[in-house]
């Protein structure tokens, strides 16, 4: 009788059990998906006629009948934003917020009863990360974000990680520091994702090389920039100077030249008195007559011809 009981429990005990698989292996595996605050998410199960929409523990929130969707099932905090497209036949959730993440579950009733599970997590979207030159002399910079659910704050060199950060506390901003090569400063980006999306930044230019007696790419540059254009200035200024230096020169010589000074010369009238035939007889000069009459005669030679007549009345009287 005692071996009579025990096999009747073992019965029982295996019933149990395939039951109890049998309703675990009833359960539908749900289907990860993702979303955005902000943005809609289409559920992809089809609903001709009939069917619903149910959100966590089994609360029916959308009715389908005939082909239309009623509201008398739907709650108040989806109304306005869960719709059923009688065109491609799908629930849609417009306006996603961070707490409409949750099981969901569409079941069609067009044929018999189908069920299909979605598990839709909700992301905020990612703001760009910050990076701020904490010591321009060690080169030491700080990358920071605004945290949310699954973000990760990451520094890369190339395609290599170098550190990475995350923090389950969503209220928090989450920061990682870094020392940078600033031979390979271009190498370096921070980057902040979550699972639907990314955002990256570059480290900036002001940071400066731990040797102050070096000099930066980018410095350089600009030193090399900024002396090119000082030499321009000065070049500049030269030619116009020089310009200015020739056209004061060209005026001075244009007033020095011979032929102002001929215009500034003034010349005396020299008028020539004839004398009297008696007083060439006087004379007794042999000559003096043709010499007077010679188309060729100088001032300077009818001059000298006025003082032998003079001499000559003198020395007659």
């Amino acid at each position: 009788m005692l071996f009579s009981q025990r096999r009747k429990l073992k019965v029982t005990l295996l019933h149990l059990f395939v039951l109890c698989a049998a309703q675990h292996s009833a359960q539908p595996e749900a289907s990860q998906v993702k979303g955005l605050v902000g943005k809609i998410h289409c559920f992809p199960v089809m609903v001709w006629k009939s069917g619903n929409l149910l959100y966590g523990h089994r609360s029916n929130i959308a009715h389908v009948f005939l082909g239309k969707q009623t509201s008398t099932n739907i709650e108040k905090r989806f109304k306005n934003r869960l719709h059923w497209n009688n065109v491609t036949r799908f629930f849609t959730l417009t306006d996603l917020q961070i707490d409409d993440s949750g099981v969901y579950t569409v079941e069609n009733t067009d044929e018999g009863k189908t069920t299909h599970t979605f598990q839709l997590t909700v992301y905020y979207v990612l703001s760009k990360p910050q990076v701020t030159v904490h010591d321009n002399i060690s080169c030491s910079v700080v990358c920071s974000v605004e945290n949310g659910r699954d973000v990760t704050l990451s520094w890369y060199k190339g395609g290599e990680i170098l550190n990475q950060t995350s923090s389950p506390d969503h209220n928090i901003t989450l920061s990682l520091p870094l020392k940078v090569d600033e031979q390979n400063r271009d190498s370096y980006r921070c980057e902040a994702a979550n699972p639907v999306s990314k955002e990256t930044a570059v480290v900036p230019h002001s940071c400066i090389e731990s040797d102050p007696f070096k000099v930066k790419d980018g410095d350089e540059r600009t030193r090399d920039c900024l002396i090119i254009a000082v030499i321009c200035v000065l070049v500049a200024s030269g030619l116009v100077g020089l310009a200015i230096y020739l056209k004061r020169r060209n005026g001075h010589s244009h007033a020095d030249s011979p032929e102002r000074k001929q215009d500034d010369v003034q010349y005396a009238e020299i008028t020539h008195i004839k004398p009297a035939e008696n007083q060439e007889e006087r004379t007794g000069i042999q000559g003096l007559k043709s010499l007077r009459d010679n188309p060729n005669l100088t001032v300077y030679d009818t001059l000298q011809l006025h003082r032998m007549a003079a001499s000559e009345d003198v020395d007659t009287a």
